[in-house]
């Protein structure tokens, strides 16, 4: 029992800083997977279960924004349209195409978006910039379409892409930025999570308690994010961006 009692605290823990760091950037799944592994799941049965905690995250931390007011609404089915399209498309070419190429495409997306935010700084929006309309920037629209197609075919490193295309191209600023792209999360979540609940990969009680710890993460993330400076949140996605392309690098 104690046994039982110390690995889901460790899930919940896990999940915490998992749900603070895919709300604030990206890349929290590098925190939980490897926990949910460590109880003796399978890396597929791990990354079915991984996504009851993701989904449930993404859906408190969406309310969050909306509540403050930090949720552009009439953006959220223009934007999910490419990014479901993508998904779908890449939902498919997993079943019959290798994803080594995945991990240096996504590599070069976070080492090049490390890069901007030092150089170029401006390259992610200030505060109160207006936003482009998804219409009239087709690179956005193609960026969320092949975002979608890399969350088709794996989940790990989506919220940096998002990132890219919803604060690069968009230029939204970093709040608007992370309650858009947890819209997008979640939705990619969701379709996974019935895929691999239908193939029977999903083990719901660790998922759940795993929730349990995203969910209060996203939680403080939503009230730290609309409390803090957007220099604090540049500074926070950069430490995250380049820890993710270390630990991508090394593993």
């Amino acid at each position: 029992m104690l046994e039982v009692i110390f690995w889901y605290g460790m899930l919940i823990f896990a999940g915490f800083f998992g749900g603070v760091v895919n709300t604030l950037a990206g890349g929290g799944s590098m925190l939980t997977l490897p926990a949910l592994m460590l109880l003796g799941m399978p890396a597929d049965i791990a990354n079915g279960t991984n996504r009851v905690g993701i989904f449930l995250q993404s859906a408190a931390a969406v309310k969050g924004f909306d509540s403050a007011k930090k949720l552009d609404r009439t953006a959220v089915l223009p934007i999910l349209l490419p990014t479901l399209v993508g998904a779908l498309l890449g939902a498919i070419l997993a079943s019959v195409l290798p994803n080594v190429y995945l991990k240096p495409m996504l590599l070069g997306v976070m080492v090049l978006m490390a890069l901007l935010m030092v150089l170029k700084p401006e390259v992610i929006a200030e505060e109160n910039v207006l936003p482009r309309g998804l219409k009239d920037t087709p690179s956005a629209w193609l960026g969320l379409f092949f975002t979608g197609l890399y969350g088709g075919f794996a989940q790990a490193g989506v919220g940096f892409l998002l990132i890219a295309a919803l604060a690069g191209m968009l230029r939204y600023d970093l709040v608007h930025t992370n309650a858009l792209k947890l819209v997008c999360t979640g939705a990619l979540s969701l379709v996974a999570l019935v895929i691999f609940a239908l193939s029977d990969q999903v083990l719901w009680i660790p998922g759940l308690v795993l929730a349990v710890g995203t969910v209060a993460g996203a939680v403080v993330s939503v009230r730290f994010a609309i409390s803090v400076s957007q220099a604090t949140l540049k500074w926070f996605l950069f430490i995250m961006v380049t820890l993710s392309c270390a630990a991508a690098a090394v593993f």
